[in-house]
């Protein structure tokens, strides 16, 4: 079990906490660009003319580029420091959202999806990394949350206001303005943003392969890791696929609401998580012996939710989708255990590249459960009820694997203890912890 080194104390908690401020509006924008697609999927059909599966590509290519880039981006948020790497994002982000304004066909929209994903995958890893530097760690989890949560503003403004943007300006003019916008914000993160307290850019010595390896596989093979990994893996993809995709066509084409109500009904994702996120960031930030269980409490409220809304006769009524929505909206707050489980599981030199694992979970659950939904929806003729049913199958994956390393985890810690190692957490042990030894004596295969 690592050890934690202590975070240097920033000389201005009012400075730490604007930079940050800068840094995670970086974050907003990338959300934005992320979801916008989730009220303009049907423009989107039209536009290129392209069915469910086609459409649903769009967001599996984005997702799975942000995905595949996690790694990589943590692993170069520790070698450049994470201004280079925000200011990286921003060029991406913005010239991706351009394209997309410009785009006439199909292909070109799924380049231009594509550069917004590899803009989008090196924002959040990079605001966490410079958490991690400007904040002690009792701090980090509230920071994180708050970071999810200024994001969730970008998401808010994906919902009803681009609706009546895209009915009014248009597409084109929508999404020029918004890739301007981004682009001209990389001026602002130049010159206000600080990887450390006392360092405008923190760079590591230049590392071989085979060392930048080394670092990648001891993340990797820390408990704590894989735990934040799974646990990342099952709380944020329900609420992902519904407001990156799938959402307003389930509630338009497969409830038969209007679009006006059903972009308003995402709304309800946001303003959940940006309600839940900071309570239960702050909560966890005092509390963190109690993360796991509630993270397994709240994965079985979201597998009761799916059999609600999968099992209502007829049309879903406002009155249950508003609830239903709120349960779901609460994955990205929860998902945020498993960074800070990254953080304080591996040392503070291997943060960027345990959070790049860690974020990798949740998108890869969204990008199969996004395509299987799509593939669905094509065979079944667009039966929402059948193709959501993808939703369930991966939540029990997910939940059955992040139990098993929790053992292990918890394993891990006793192990350290026993041997008078620092722990990130003090855990009280129960009759079940003696599963847990004996997972962690098995072969790890996750």
């Amino acid at each position: 079990m690592p050890s934690r080194p202590a975070t240097t104390a920033p000389a201005s908690p009012l400075t730490s906490w604007l930079i940050w401020l800068t840094a995670a509006v970086v974050y907003l924008l990338a959300v934005f660009h992320r979801t916008s697609l989730g009220v303009a999927g049907l423009d989107a059909a039209e536009r290129f003319g392209v069915g469910s599966a086609a459409l649903a590509t769009f967001t599996v290519l984005q997702i799975g580029v942000y995905a595949a880039m996690q790694v990589p981006t943590g692993v170069l948020v520790d070698r450049f420091g994470p201004r280079r790497v925000l200011t990286g994002a921003l060029l991406f982000l913005g010239l991706g959202q351009v394209l997309l304004a410009l785009a006439q066909t199909y292909a070109v929209a799924l380049v231009a999806r594509g550069v917004l994903g590899l803009g989008d995958a090196l924002t959040f890893v990079s605001v966490l990394r410079l958490a991690a530097n400007h904040f002690p760690g009792r701090q980090y989890m509230l920071v994180t949350a708050l970071t999810g949560t200024l994001g969730f503003l970008g998401n808010l403004a994906a919902t009803l206001p681009l609706t009546l943007l895209l009915a009014g300006p248009g597409w084109t003019p929508t999404f020029l303005a918004a890739g301007l916008v981004t682009l001209a914000f990389t001026a602002v993160v130049t010159l206000r943003v600080r990887d450390t307290p006392s360092d405008r850019t923190a760079a590591s010595p230049s590392a071989s392969m085979p060392e930048v390896a080394a670092q990648l596989r001891e993340a990797v093979r820390i408990p704590g890791t894989r735990l934040g990994f799974w646990t990342h893996f099952s709380a944020p993809f329900s609420q992902n696929v519904m407001v990156l995709l799938w959402g307003l066509p389930f509630l338009v084409d497969g409830q038969g609401y209007p679009a006006t109500t059903a972009s308003s009904l995402l709304a309800v994702f946001v303003v959940g998580a940006m309600v839940g996120g900071p309570v239960l960031g702050g909560f966890v930030g005092r509390r963190p012996e109690l993360r796991m269980p509630l993270a397994v409490t709240y994965l079985v409220t979201v597998a009761v939710t799916w059999a609600v809304l999968l099992g209502w006769p007829g049309q879903v009524p406002i009155a249950v989708l508003v609830p239903a929505f709120t349960v779901l909206s609460f994955g990205g707050p929860f998902s945020t255990i498993g960074f800070a489980l990254a953080r304080d599981y591996n040392p503070i030199s291997r943060v960027g590249t345990a959070t790049g694992i860690v974020n990798v979970g949740g998108f890869v659950a969204t990008t199969a459960a996004a395509l299987a939904v799509g593939v669905l929806l094509e065979v079944t003729g667009g039966d929402y009820r059948i193709a959501l049913l993808t939703m369930p199958v991966v939540l029990a994956f997910g939940a059955w694997r992040m139990s098993v390393w929790w053992l292990r985890a918890r394993a891990a810690v006793f192990a350290a203890e026993e041997r008078g190692e620092p722990v990130p957490v003090r855990l009280r042990r129960h009759r079940w912890d003696a599963a847990g030894v004996a997972l962690e004596r098995a072969p790890s295969a996750a």
